[in-house]
């Protein structure tokens, strides 16, 4: 099924339940209300703010149209400051054209109304000037809103009247009927018909497709996920909306129920990562309502647990862990949750910003158990013992994403396009991008600690899930592990430990000046600090430590081959921190660690 016919479907699922718009309206924030007595006097003003109190409430207004920043096209019933009172930061004589254009539809559309509300409308406009506009009753902030009406002692906006409703598909419909664009090069005017992509059947097909809302990133706040803006996107003479034929009905419901998914203030089925956003949604046609929510919400479970780090809901952490545990051995759904249905088809749709429409990152249909199968074997991959530092129980992408490849650990730093990839491995079960291990080891060479372990997780899963490695990692420490760059990374932290043993803490220890040139090329940098080792273990047994070190190199040391290589490739170089994290962590995790290295791992971790 392709993504924009699962859209539709998910439509009809929307409108059982009154979660969705209908058609000819849209959800549009609105932060000023105005109150108007029968005869179109003003009587008050009222804000309204979302949650954030930066942006007006949502409500559903009429808006079957886009526009452009160009002309003046004024909606019907509501509008900004410029059109309805005719006051803006923006230019002037925009602003003067933009509110007259406002006046002059709905002194037309409402000329024959007997409705009071309407009524009421007009005769506003007909009184209101822009020199009304003064404080205290208007401050300059309202310039940002949206503004709507009310009649005096109604809770109902006005454009919800019944009325209002009748008139407003009236005007929609004659729209339609009005606009009769040219359809392709060398057509006549007129209405256009043809097999609509959606649901294949012989109907008036949208020139322009509506806009998205809810995609982070984005350069306009609306940007759609179909359109044609050049001549080089145009095939056998078509224009605009002829080149993939939708109709405007299934044109409309597919932006309606994305635009639901997409909702930042009420969608429970997005998810943000770095510059990806994800929707995702259960088909509900063939089992029911409830189970096709059931499905959304362990779904939404395993893929963005309640907390990003160690869970603090002790019962939540248990119910996760349990949850990833009998997803990974196979157990039936049904055995997490009764009413988890088997077979459920789920779909999920990646989205990111590009320069004139929406960038599809990845789009995934298949069965609920098949996804939390993959799921659990993404964590699966990433296990590592001993646990890395905050590590939680099931760490999301997003924060596998800061934690290891972001400069600062910075959600903006993220590397571009890395998140969509690597979602899209994640829920296919394929290989992790190269990428990501490469921007791992970038990190890890550019300063980041070897030591949290996040690193050498994210390395290990990307080894392990390449069918071209044979070398795999192990999940804890394997002293006898065959890759030379394993053992390495083990002996470097022994080097590390031995220096702290002799000089207790400095202020340039060898793992902050040599890990990255280390790990990238050893036979340049072991040589000189092999020939160090000596003075420290001197040093440290002065101090009444470090006995176990020489015998720990001598065994890691005959399992090196006689030559040290002298470049390690990539994938070794993560080998090497897999090999410095499992050796410098299980030491301080052992029973029998000194108090010296535990007063050392209590002030590290």
């Amino acid at each position: 099924m392709t993504i924009l016919q699962a859209l539709d479907r998910y439509y009809d699922r929307l409108a059982s339940r009154d979660d969705v718009v209908p058609e000819g309206y849209s959800v549009e924030p609105i932060g000023i209300v105005l109150t108007l007595a029968p005869d179109g006097s003003l009587v008050d003003v009222e804000t309204r703010r979302d949650e954030s109190g930066r942006k007006g409430k949502p409500e559903r207004v009429p808006k079957w149209f886009g526009r452009s920043g160009t002309g003046s096209t004024p909606f019907f019933l509501w509008d900004n400051t410029a059109y309805v009172l005719g006051v803006s930061t923006k230019d002037s004589a925009k602003t003067k054209r933009d509110h007259e254009a406002f006046k002059a539809l709905h002194r037309i559309a409402l000329a024959e109304t007997e409705d009071p509300g309407l009524l009421a409308l007009r005769r506003f406009l007909d009184r209101w000037t822009p020199d009304q506009f003064v404080e205290p009753r208007f401050k300059s902030d309202f310039l940002k809103f949206n503004v709507a009406f009310r009649l005096d002692g109604e809770q109902r906006l006005i454009h919800e009247r019944p009325a209002a409703a009748e008139l407003i598909n009236k005007l929609r419909l004659a729209s339609k009927a009005d606009a009769s664009p040219k359809r392709s090069r060398g057509d006549a005017e007129g209405a256009h018909s043809a097999f609509c992509l959606i649901t294949g059947r012989y109907l008036p097909t949208a020139r322009l497709h509506p806009k998205i809302k809810g995609v982070d990133g984005t350069a306009s706040p609306e940007v759609p996920l179909v359109s044609f803006n050049e001549d080089a996107f145009e095939s056998y003479g078509k224009t605009q909306g002829d080149n993939a034929p939708t109709s405007e009905v299934a044109a409309f419901r597919y932006t309606a129920a994305l635009n639901r998914l997409l909702d930042r203030n009420a969608s429970r089925n997005r998810i943000k990562i770095a510059d990806a956003t994800v929707a995702f949604w259960a088909e509900a046609s063939d089992v029911g309502e409830e189970a096709a929510a059931a499905a959304e919400d362990f779904f939404a479970s395993l893929i963005n647990p309640s907390a990003g780090t160690a869970t603090d809901d002790a019962a939540e952490s248990v119910k996760l862990r349990d949850a990833l545990d009998a997803v990974a051995k196979g157990r039936p759904l049904q055995a997490l949750d009764p009413q988890l249905v088997s077979g459920t088809r789920f779909y999920v749709l990646g989205l990111s910003p590009n320069a004139a429409r929406l960038s599809v990152r990845f789009w995934l249909e298949d069965t609920l158990e098949h996804l939390a199968e993959r799921l659990g074997a993404h964590y699966r991959d990433l296990a590592l013992q001993p646990k890395p530092r905050d590590w939680g129980d099931a760490p999301t992408v997003q924060r596998l994403l800061v934690k290891t490849t972001a400069l600062q650990e910075k959600f903006d730093n993220i590397p571009p396009l890395l998140a969509g990839e690597v979602m899209r491995a994640v829920l296919s079960g394929t290989p992790y991008p190269r990428t990501l291990l490469g921007a791992a080891i970038i990190r890890l060479r550019a300063g980041d600690s070897p030591a949290s372990g996040w690193h050498a997780a994210v390395v290990k899963a990307c080894i392990n899930r390449n069918p071209a490695e044979k070398e795999k990692l192990p999940v804890a420490l394997d002293p006898n592990h065959p890759s030379p760059a394993y053992q390495l990374g083990r002996l470097f932290a022994v080097l590390e430990a031995a220096q702290y043993a002799a000089l207790g803490r400095v202020n340039a220890p060898i793992g902050d000046r040599y890990y990255g040139a280390a790990s990238a090329t050893p036979a340049r940098v072991f040589g000189p600090l092999l020939r160090g080792l000596q003075n420290h273990i001197s040093d440290a047994r002065k101090r009444g430590r470090g006995g176990w070190i020489e015998p720990k190199v001598a065994e890691i040391i005959s399992k090196l081959p006689p030559e040290l290589p002298r470049t390690l490739r990539l994938e070794d170089q993560g080998r090497f921190a897999v090999g410095y994290y499992h050796e410098r962590a299980t030491r301080f995790d052992q029973a029998d660690t000194t108090k010296e290295n535990e007063g050392e791992t209590k002030n590290e971790r």
